[in-house]
């Protein structure tokens, strides 16, 4: 049989290798998954990892996914690194899209051109505001931010929920709980013409550049870092835990409210009670698949990405329900930690016989 025991100092190459053994994973639960349901696995399959690929309009639709996945988890990967757990990026992304929605519809005929940078402006500063509560939770009375910030999305969403179907709710709109239509000065340009992909796409490449020098090329990115890993060692050093806090936060909430902005900017036009779409906690298993790591957080994004509209697809063409997108998000997930264990750890064989023996001496 197998015995796991610990290794000497972690592994590096699992490290490497422990995302795409759990994708790996993930695709073989999935093909049994296909057999359970009575559907062809491989077309199951094909729905969701060569479908989303196959046109220009598939690429700018995976695009269109992949932008929020990317901002929200860059700045969750600043928090996890600095060891602050904010769960709470779903309720800072639709803040964001309330206070870009807020002032969108500030917009008349006279607005100038580029009003859509106020919008995105104010939809930083509403994830902001939102992640500064859990934040000042924290530093006065020292309350745990994973349930702060977790139960402040449900805050965020009812909130939503009393704009749209109260003052902000459209007179015009059939009673349908809805904002009015935003100006077209106030939406977010689009790169190409036919296509839903925008210049978000431009505003996540950037980020992830930003984003890599701040970790890994400054001062402050060493303090966050410092003080996640070794708080002693940073306290030692004159490091602030509280800024660190801080700061990570607010980094965390501003990419969040980001990405809330230029959803409803964007691709919806108007607030709605379906602008909360899991982008928040999905971005959370975007962050660790990607290692914590800019570039990684891409390459997950778009494997996130895949999933959603491989879920769709599959929803439409196969019969499937929608909770099909959250099962394999959940897989990858699992499938992961399970994998990590390998960086610590390794298998080792051990003869059964002598596993009996050590059993008989153990009973003795």
């Amino acid at each position: 049989m197998f015995k796991l025991e610990a290794r000497p100092t972690p592994s590096r190459a699992m490290s490497l290798v422990s995302p795409l053994l759990a994708l790996a994973l993930t695709v073989l639960i999935g093909i049994g998954l296909f057999i359970v349901l009575d559907k062809d696995p491989v077309r199951g399959l094909q729905m969701f990892f060569v479908e989303p690929l196959k046109s220009g309009y598939q690429l700018s639709e995976l695009a269109m996914k992949a932008v929020p996945l990317v901002l929200i988890a860059l700045g969750l990967a600043v928090c996890f690194r600095a060891n602050v757990w904010n769960i709470g990026a779903e309720g800072q992304f639709i803040l964001g899209a309330i206070f870009a929605g807020g002032v969108a519809m500030q917009a008349g005929p006279g607005t100038p051109g580029g009003f859509f940078v106020l919008v995105l402006l104010a939809g930083v500063v509403g994830g902001m505001a939102w992640a500064a509560i859990t934040a000042g939770l924290r530093d006065r009375f020292n309350a745990n931010e994973i349930l702060v910030s977790l139960m402040l999305v449900y805050v965020a969403d009812m909130l939503l929920s009393y704009l749209v179907y109260g003052p902000w709710k459209d007179p015009a709109g059939f009673n349908f709980p809805q904002t009015i239509s935003f100006a077209e000065v106030t939406r977010v340009p689009r790169l190409w013409s036919g296509l839903r992909v925008n210049i978000g796409l431009i505003l996540a490449l950037v980020m992830v550049v930003a984003f890599s020098l701040l970790l890994f090329r400054t001062y402050a990115g060493l303090k966050l870092q410092v003080g996640g890993l070794a708080p002693m060692a940073a306290r030692y050093a004159g490091f602030s835990s509280r800024q660190a806090l801080w700061t990570a936060l607010l980094l965390s909430g501003g990419m969040a409210g980001l990405a809330g902005a230029l959803e409803v900017a964007g691709p919806l036009g108007q607030l709605t009670p379906h602008v909360p779409s899991g982008y928040g906690f999905a971005a959370i298993i975007v962050a660790f698949v990607g290692r914590l790591h800019p570039v990684g957080i891409v390459f997950s994004a778009i494997l996130m990405s895949m999933f959603y509209i491989g879920g769709e697809l599959a929803q439409s063409r196969m019969g499937l329900p929608k909770s099909i997108t959250g099962v394999f998000q959940g897989l990858l997930l699992f499938a992961l930690l399970a994998c990590d264990t390998l960086i610590h750890h390794r298998l080792r064989w051990q003869p059964w016989a002598r596993v009996r023996a050590g059993a008989g001496q153990g009973g003795v």
